[in-house]
């Protein structure tokens, strides 16, 4: 987030009135927005309480635990960026290859955008995977595949425009572009530039562009 943050105060944080929904979606935002940038083990609830404005009984009023929460977060977080994708890999007008390069630079603009604060909520835990409660393991997973899904359906159509060789195995190459694109994201918040993003991207396309000498 590029909001100004306030001066921490000392004690109970001041409460602001929402209404119930209101206060439990800001809970989640919240949650989305710290654990794409730290995790889960590194965050502690009163980092989200403060952030956010409730005491801390409010926060189990409306989630059992942080590790209930957690759940909660990856799952709001999955939802927000099946949508994310949907929108750049089902636009109408480009090329199929076209969606794909702009959904990459709109990740680069939104790293620049947060000062390469933020990460992948997704990749961030699945570093952290041993020491998380047992279920976390196979919900990363199901993201991770409902996303390659998206992609293959998109290489797939890149295929029938001609785009890379028919035939292609769309599954195994949109496998292929998460294991390095989360890499990549992991590269770019540690040297705090997007060109690791750029350079796994402009490889990807040349392996998938690929045609054996005759075919």
């Amino acid at each position: 987030m590029t909001d100004i943050a306030a001066r921490p105060r000392r004690g109970r944080p001041p409460k602001i009135p929402r209404e119930h929904g209101d206060t439990r979606e800001a809970l989640l935002r919240c949650g989305m927005a710290v654990l794409t940038m730290q995790g889960i083990s590194a965050t502690g609830i009163d980092t989200v309480l403060k952030r956010v404005g409730v005491p801390k009984g409010s926060f189990y009023h409306y989630f059992d635990s942080k590790d209930a929460f957690g759940f909660e977060v990856l799952h709001r977080y999955a939802g927000y960026f099946a949508r994310k994708l949907d929108r750049w890999l089902l636009e109408e007008g480009p090329s199929p290859l076209e969606r794909l390069a702009r959904f990459v630079n709109d990740a680069k603009a939104g790293m620049v955008r947060h000062d390469f604060e933020r990460g992948c909520l997704v990749g961030n835990l699945g570093q952290e995977v041993s020491t998380l409660p047992e279920g976390y393991r196979e919900a990363l997973e199901d993201v991770l595949r409902d996303w390659e899904r998206r992609v293959a359906a998109c290489l797939r159509l890149a295929a029938d425009a001609d785009e890379i060789p028919p035939g292609s195995d769309c599954d195994e190459l949109a496998s292929f572009f998460w294991v390095g694109w989360e890499g990549a994201i992991l590269r770019a918040r540690l040297t705090r530039d997007v060109r690791p993003m750029g350079v796994f991207f402009a490889g990807f396309l040349a392996s998938i562009r690929f045609r054996p000498e005759g075919a």
